[in-house]
């Protein structure tokens, strides 16, 4: 199970040029500050993934199972990929979306009055672990997308507790055919979200796996 502290969100508006981050630590605070850019919030992995990272994974999976970049999938149906998390975790995982569901504006309250008029969306899934590698507490974040793969405009890092609970693997996710379920929060100011999509690694980062109805 994961262990939940303190819950940090990050949001960055590419229509509104905007940045926001702020973190629940107790006390009320928050920073602001312009975005020239709609680059997403660093995260801990990115840096520790090469080129080659996606081969070494892919090899402990049966040849032909890894879902080649830019393959689009039905939500319900079972995509293969090559998963790097952190400088020493590398294996093969096997996603699941098992749904996107639409949120209210409501529950957007705790990015506070900059998410005003934003649309939270849940991005379920299960993820299994297919190469049978030391995967433990490793997490996973899908990315939404508006119909025809365009992005929403909106980076989100963080869960909304009861509602989208982003959960890392558990401690035993080390042998094949382990799995836990997860949800990515996802959101949008224009369109609805109308796809997932995997980004993790260099292959994938311009060409993502999609999810779509």
């Amino acid at each position: 199970m994961t262990h939940k502290g303190r819950i940090v969100f990050a949001v960055a508006l590419t229509t509104l040029g905007l940045g926001l981050t702020a973190c629940n630590d107790g006390e009320d605070s928050a920073t602001t500050q312009e975005s020239p850019s709609a680059s997403a919030p660093a995260s801990p992995d990115p840096s520790s993934e090469s080129p080659s990272a996606g081969t070494d994974d892919a090899a402990a999976a049966p040849a032909g199972d890894v879902a080649a970049p830019g393959t689009e999938v039905k939500i319900g149906d079972r995509a293969v990929l090559p998963f790097t998390y952190g400088t020493d975790k590398k294996g093969t995982i096997a996603v699941t979306v098992t749904a996107i569901e639409k949120g209210a504006e409501a529950d957007m309250a705790a990015f506070g009055d900059k998410a005003k008029g934003m649309t939270p969306y849940y991005i379920r899934m299960k993820v299994e672990n297919v190469g049978g590698t030391d995967l433990s507490y490793a997490s996973l974040k899908l990315r939404g997308k508006l119909e025809g793969g365009g992005p929403t405009g909106v980076v989100l890092i963080g869960d909304l507790p009861g509602k989208c609970d982003s959960e890392s693997a558990p401690r035993d996710f080390t042998t094949k055919g382990a799995s836990f379920e997860t949800c990515s929060l996802s959101a949008t100011k224009t369109d609805p979200i109308a796809a997932a999509s995997f980004e993790e690694g260099d292959a994938y980062r311009d060409s993502p796996v999609l999810w779509t109805s």
